[in-house]
């Protein structure tokens, strides 16, 4: 089954007809849209910052509702002037420069965390404007990174955001398969001139809103 999660790039885009369900899971509930084939996830549920969005729950409400593959859309900011706001990218691989929730918090156990080379390529496929490889960077969040940091951060990746990283680990650790569709919204902190605010990137996403409808018309209509 097909699992889309989904934040600040869908706010304004209209959504498949879903029915919600509140999902029990051991580590909390979680609301979903579920129908026969398909389950998304708004991650920013009840309006939650990114650093208290409650991963485990989220990810665990997928699994036991039958996902086995995951498509995340991120809104992130570029790391390098190559990579512009308005384009897209496909991660090939990430890092964190915070904690990262686990399944194993009482157990020795090891995962490979890696994003999926197979179903990466499907969404290239289906999405052939975006740039694809490049490494996502997970950053704690709320607040916006300083310029010292992008400069540091911008040496070992290529974006930054502030969940992606989370809920990819997660997905691996539960047995699916994950894939993520970067929205580059903005330069990060002082590689560009426009001042970054929340409002800024939820304009940013309302103007893009058409084209993350048809891309996710897209993806549901190939994977699911």
């Amino acid at each position: 089954m097909l699992g889309i999660i989904g934040g600040t790039s869908l706010l304004f885009s209209t959504l498949p007809r879903l029915e919600k369900k509140t999902v029990a899971t051991p580590f909390g509930p979680a609301d979903l849209l579920c129908g026969k084939d398909l389950v998304m996830l708004m991650r920013h549920q009840n309006s939650r910052p990114p650093h208290r969005i409650h991963y485990r729950a989220n990810l665990a409400a997928m699994a036991i509702a039958g996902v086995t593959r995951i498509i995340a859309f991120g809104s992130t900011g570029s790391l390098k002037t190559e990579i512009a706001p308005g384009s897209l990218l496909i991660p090939d691989d990430y890092l964190s420069m915070t904690d990262i929730p686990s399944i194993h918090d009482h157990a020795i156990e090891h995962v490979r965390p890696e994003l999926s080379a197979e179903l990466a390529k499907k969404l290239r496929d289906i999405v052939p404007a975006a740039r694809y490889g490049g490494i996502y960077v997970q950053t704690r969040g709320p607040r916006i990174e300083t310029v010292a940091e992008v400069e540091a951060l911008a040496k070992i990746a290529d974006v930054v955001g502030m969940t992606v990283a989370s809920e990819a680990t997660l997905a691996c650790e539960l047995g699916m398969d994950f894939a993520a569709l970067c929205t580059i919204e903005n330069y990060a902190n002082g590689l560009g001139s426009e001042v970054l605010t929340y409002e800024h990137i939820v304009n940013v996403a309302k103007e893009n809103r058409s084209r993350t409808e048809e891309i996710l018309s897209a993806v549901i209509r190939t994977l699911q």
